[in-house]
C-alpha cells in the first residue's frame, strides 16, 4: 500500500438526519482516509424483490471522492431481508438442538440454501457493477465475519454424506472403521440411510461434520469472490474480516472457520480485533490476532474492525486509543478501521459506541483519533508495509480445537471440563508475548509451516501421520520443538494411537506415556528450574516415561509410579522439549524463559511486559523498533538501538535512557547500512 489507511465503518442509512458533509469534515480533521460501507443494509437497498435503490451508496461514494476519502464496499449478504424469508422459510438456518432459526437476528441464514444464494448473487452483482468502476473504491469486503452458523438441515446433511463418499472412495466399511462406529452399535449400514449427524455421540463423526461446516465457509467466500472478480479492477483488493473465538472479546482460534483455507478466496487478509481496555489493556489480543492474520498470506493485513469506545468498560483511558492504533501497525497492519463512526440511535447495538457518541460532538476518544490520524499522515511512508521475519512460530489447528471439544482435556467423572484448546494456546502465547518473543501463528495446512528455527506446538491432539512425520523431520534437521500435553494423541479421524503416545514422535521426544491424571495437591520439583515451594500443577498432568530424554522437572505427588513432568531430548541435529502439565503463571514464566535462553539459545529482550518490544523492516529497508508501555506508570528503558525517534523527531543513541509515558510508545528507525 502507498499509505497507512485510517478509517471507520460509516452507515449513512442509520443517521437520524443528513449530516454527511459535516461528518466528512470531522473525518478529514481526524486524518481518516477510508470508510467501509454497505455490508449491513441489504433490506434498504432491495426493499422488495428486484426493486433496487443504491442512491445512498452513490451519495456516500460521491461525497467521499470529493473529499479524497477512499471507500471499501462490503457485500450485504450477512443479514437477509424479511421478504426473502417469507419467500422461502428454509432460508433460515437449521441448527443442532434448536431447529430452524426465527427471523430477526443477523447471520441466521443457511449459506447453502439455493433461494438465498440466488438473491444474494443478484444483490452482489447489482452493487458491484454500480461501484467497481468508481476511482475511490479501493476494494471489497466479502460478507461479514462469515461462518456456517451451525447449518445442519437436511440439505446440508445430504451434502455431507456425499462429502464422506468422496473422502472414503464410497467405501462404507472404510468409513465405519475410521470413525469407530461399531461402538454402541453406531455402525452405519448404507449411504442412503445415513442418520442425522446432529444426534451423533461419536466424536470422530461429529468432528468430521464440524470440519465439513468449515469447508462450507471456504466455498461460500470463494463463490462470492468469483462474482466480485468479474467486476473488480486489478488495483482493487478482496478481503474478509475474519474474527476469532468470542468470550466478550477476541479470544484465540476461531472454532468455526479455518482462516488459512478460507483466506484463499481473498487477496489481502483482514480481521476484527476487539479487546479489553482501561486497566485490562495488555496488547496481547491485538498481537495474537495480528500475528495470526499476518501469517495467512505472509504479508501485511487490514484491521477492518476494532473498537473506538465500544461498551462502557472499553472507553479508553487517555492515550490508549493511540497506543492501540500503533500496536496494530507493529504487528504488520496497513489499516486500522473503527466500528464504527457514530453511535447509532436505535436497534440492538445502540450502546456499542462508535468514535462519536450519540450527540455527534467531539469527545476525548475522537480528539485522540485526530492525534493518531495526523501523526500517520506525517509518518505513513516510514510505517506502511512493515515486514516481519520471525524465527518462532506457534502452531495451531482447527482440527485439534474441535477434537478437544469432543474429548476435553480435564474431563472428570462428572463429565465436566474447564480447560479448552484455546486456553492452552493462549497460555503459551501469553508467555511468549510477555517475554517479547515475537512469533508467527501457523497451521499444518500451510506451506512452509516448519520453515522456522523454533516451533511451539500446544495440544496438537489430532493430525495426520504426515503432520507428525513433518514435526519429526523438523527436529531431525536441526529444528527446536516445544510441545505440550495432549499432543500427537490421535490421527486426523480422532482415532487414538494404539502404538503409544505421543504418536509417531516417541523417538523425537525420547519419551512416552500411557497414564495421565487431574492433579491433587501436586507441586513441581526440579534441580534445573528454581520453582517456588508452592509451584502448582493445574488442571491436567501426563506421567511421562523417559527413554533417552533428560528430565527437567518432576511431580512431587503423582499417582502410580511415574513422576516425570518435563523432558528435553537431543534428536538428530535438533532438540525436542515436552511439557506434560499446566502450571501456575510464575512457574510457567520461568520454564519458558529458561527453555528459550538455555535450551534454544534464543536471544531474549532485556525487557518484559508491561514493556513490549516489536520489530520489523520498513519499505526503506530500515529496522523499526516499537517500544510500548502497557501500564499506567511512567517507565524508563535503555534504547535497544541507535536511530531516529520518529514521533519525537530526534536522534537516539544506543543504551540512551528513554522515558515512556503511561500508555504510550516510542518508535525508533535504525537506518541499515
Amino acid at each position: 500500500m502507498e499509505e497507512i489507511l485510517y478509517g471507520v465503518a460509516y452507515y449513512y442509512e442509520y443517521l437520524p438526519y443528513d449530516r454527511l458533509k459535516e461528518d466528512i469534515e470531522m473525518m478529514k480533521k481526524a486524518g481518516i482516509n477510508v470508510v467501509r460501507i454497505a455490508e449491513s443494509t441489504w433490506s434498504t437497498y432491495e426493499k422488495n424483490p428486484g426493486d433496487f435503490d443504491f442512491s445512498t451508496v452513490d451519495l456516500v461514494i460521491d461525497e467521499m471522492e470529493k473529499a479524497g476519502i477512499k471507500v471499501i464496499i462490503g457485500t450485504p449478504t450477512y443479514a437477509v431481508p424479511s421478504w426473502l424469508v417469507d419467500m422461502d422459510a428454509e432460508v433460515m438456518v437449521t441448527r443442532k438442538g434448536s431447529g430452524r432459526a426465527i427471523y430477526g437476528m443477523r447471520q441466521s441464514m443457511d449459506i447453502t440454501n439455493e433461494t438465498y444464494l440466488y438473491h444474494a448473487e443478484r444483490v452482489i452483482r447489482k452493487l458491484i457493477e454500480r461501484t467497481a468502476y468508481r476511482a475511490n473504491v479501493i476494494g471489497f469486503q466479502l460478507d461479514n465475519e462469515t461462518k456456517a452458523y451451525g447449518t445442519s438441515g437436511k440439505n446440508v446433511q445430504k451434502a455431507f454424506v456425499e462429502h464422506l463418499k468422496g473422502l472414503f472412495d464410497g467405501d462404507l466399511d472404510k468409513m465405519n472403521a475410521a470413525y469407530g462406529l461399531d461402538y454402541w452399535s453406531n455402525r452405519i449400514d448404507s449411504w442412503e440411510n445415513f442418520p442425522d449427524v446432529n444426534g451423533t455421540i461419536n466424536g470422530s463423526l461429529g468432528a468430521a461434520f464440524e470440519e465439513y461446516q468449515r469447508l462450507l465457509v471456504d466455498d461460500f467466500l470463494q463463490w462470492q469472490a468469483d462474482i466480485v472478480n468479474e467486476y473488480r479492477r486489478e488495483d482493487q483488493f478482496l478481503t474478509q474480516n475474519f474474527d476469532f473465538e468470542w468470550r466478550g472479546y477476541s479470544y484465540g482460534v476461531q472454532p468455526e472457520v479455518n482462516h488459512y483455507k478460507a483466506s484463499k478466496a481473498i487477496t489481502i487478509a483482514g480481521c476484527d480485533i476487539y479487546h479489553p481496555t482501561q486497566d485490562q489493556l495488555t496488547g496481547k489480543e491485538i498481537a495474537f490476532c495480528g500475528d495470526s492474520t499476518r501469517s495467512l498470506k505472509k504479508d501485511n493485513y487490514l484491521v477492518l474492525e476494532t473498537e473506538a469506545q465500544g461498551f462502557p468498560q472499553w472507553t479508553p483511558f487517555r492515550n490508549q486509543l493511540l497506543l492501540q492504533a500503533y500496536s496494530h501497525l507493529a504487528s504488520g497492519a496497513n489499516m486500522v478501521m473503527y466500528w464504527h463512526w457514530h453511535s447509532i440511535h436505535n436497534a440492538c447495538e445502540s450502546y456499542w459506541r462508535g468514535l462519536l457518541s450519540h450527540d455527534f460532538k467531539e469527545n476525548g476518544t475522537y480528539r485522540e483519533a485526530v492525534t493518531v490520524g495526523n501523526e500517520w499522515k506525517e509518518l505513513s511512508s516510514k510505517l506502511v508495509n512493515l515486514k516481519k521475519h520471525n524465527k518462532v512460530a506457534l502452531v495451531v489447528s482447527n482440527e485439534a480445537l474441535t477434537a478437544l471439544k469432543w474429548f476435553p482435556v480435564d474431563l472428570n467423572a462428572a463429565f465436566q471440563s474447564s480447560i479448552t484448546y484455546n486456553d492452552i494456546v493462549l497460555a503459551y502465547y501469553t508467555q511468549l508475548y510477555n517475554l517479547n518473543i515475537e512469533c508467527d501463528i501457523v497451521t499444518p495446512d500451510m506451506e512452509g509451516w516448519t520453515d522456522y528455527e523454533i516451533l511451539v506446538v500446544p495440544a496438537l491432539y489430532s493430525a495426520s501421520d504426515e503432520t507428525y512425520q513433518e514435526l519429526a523431520a523438523f527436529v531431525e534437521k536441526g529444528g527446536k520443538l516445544l510441545s505440550t500435553f495432549k499432543t500427537a494423541v490421535a490421527n486426523e479421524h480422532l482415532k487414538i494411537s494404539y502404538e503409544g503416545t505421543p504418536k509417531g514422535l516417541q523417538e523425537t521426544f525420547g519419551m512416552q506415556y500411557n497414564q495421565f491424571a487431574i492433579p491433587s495437591k501436586t507441586r513441581l520439583m526440579s534441580e534445573y528450574f528454581t520453582f517456588e515451594p508452592d509451584a502448582e500443577v493445574q488442571g491436567f498432568m501426563e506421567l511421562l516415561e523417559p527413554d533417552g530424554a533428560t528430565v527437567l522437572a518432576t511431580y512431587d505427588h503423582a499417582p502410580g509410579d511415574r513422576d516425570v513432568a518435563i523432558t528435553v531430548n537431543e534428536h538428530g541435529k535438533g532438540k525436542a522439549i515436552y511439557i506434560g502439565c499446566m502450571m501456575d503463571d510464575k512457574s510457567f514464566n520461568q520454564v519458558i524463559l529458561k527453555i528459550f535462553t538455555e535450551q534454544f539459545d534464543y536471544p531474549l529482550s532485556e525487557y518484559a511486559f508491561p514493556i513490549i518490544v516489536k520489530k520489523g523492516i520498513n519499505q526503506s529497508g530500515n529496522e523499526l523498533t516499537y517500544i510500548f508501555n502497557y501500564s499506567e506508570t511512567e517507565m524508563a528503558v535503555a534504547s535497544p538501538t541507535e536511530g531516529t525517534s520518529l514521533r519525537e523527531k530526534r536522534s537516539v543513541a544506543k543504551d540512551e535512557s528513554l522515558v515512556i509515558n503511561p500508555w504510550d510508545l516510542i518508535i525508533l528507525e535504525n537506518e541499515q547500512q
